[in-house]
């Protein structure tokens, strides 16, 4: 791997190039922090994409998008005389070693769980920090990251089950509370109520240490390869999919799982 000197001197080369882009460039001299921020959370979801995959080619790849967008910020920061990469730097590095005591202080933290739970209290405590648990979940998030971050910050507060086992009466109540609504044709309740239960299984599966967004996304990923295929062969046969029966499509899913798709 490359030494520390020579990491430092690419970097140094990115600020560089960067200048250049900035001074010389008219795509790059026109951007500004809002029309660059969609195309951050395109980069944010293609390097998702690829720690999926685990492409360690395409993680790089777009581990350097992102890089680009931070020192494009930055460079816009300094700019506008508010911030540059070293006051991001600075700030960064400040907030790790105050949340970090267990590494840089005196504190004892020998379990992740501590730590993530010295982490929430310190947050708590920082000047213009967090006035409340749940205040530092941004509310764009996606749907389930929201979840998962909401749950792990109530159980570093200290609002969690004593055992895990007990969340499959909480799975199993908001189930049949969906059930009901949808036996009693109420939109609206069944709506309330399938959120409740999704929450409760996204609670399940923090406390089996299943990341859901992840589980969720290996599913659609075999889910369209093994109905690809089911396409694949229904063209095959000179067929489209709705000239053909369920038992005929089930049987070339079934074929689909043997091949291991």
């Amino acid at each position: 791997m490359n030494t520390r000197k020579e990491q430092m001197e690419a970097f140094g080369r990115l600020l560089d190039i960067m200048d250049e882009l900035r001074g010389k460039c008219p795509w790059d001299r026109k951007q500004t922090n809002e029309s660059l921020r969609t195309n951050t959370i395109e980069e944010t979801y293609e390097l998702s994409d690829a720690l999926i995959r685990e492409d360690q080619t395409d993680i790089k790849k777009e581990l350097g998008d992102l890089l680009l967008h931070i020192v494009f910020y930055s460079k816009i920061g300094s700019e506008k005389d508010a911030f540059d990469i070293k006051d991001v730097c600075d700030a960064l590095c400040d907030k790790l070693v105050y949340r970090h005591p267990h590494v840089f202080g005196d504190v004892r933290a020998t379990t992740a769980g501590k730590v993530e739970q010295n982490w929430e209290q310190l947050k708590l405590k920082e000047k213009g920090g967090n006035k409340t648990v749940l205040e530092g979940v941004p509310a764009a998030l996606p749907s389930i990251v929201k979840a998962q971050r909401i749950q792990e910050k109530a159980r570093n507060a200290g609002f969690d089950w004593e055992k895990r086992e007990q969340v499959w009466d909480k799975v199993e109540e908001e189930l049949a509370e969906l059930r009901h609504e949808i036996d009693g044709k109420d939109e609206a309740g069944a709506e309330a109520e399938f959120g409740d239960f999704m929450f409760s299984m996204i609670n399940a599966a923090r406390l089996y240490h299943i990341n859901p967004d992840n589980a969720l996304e290996l599913t659609n990923r075999k889910f369209i390869r093994r109905f690809n295929y089911l396409e694949a062969q229904a063209v095959e046969k000179g067929r489209s999919l709705k000239e053909m029966s369920l038992a005929e499509m089930d049987a070339l899913w079934d074929e689909a799982k043997r091949k291991g798709l």
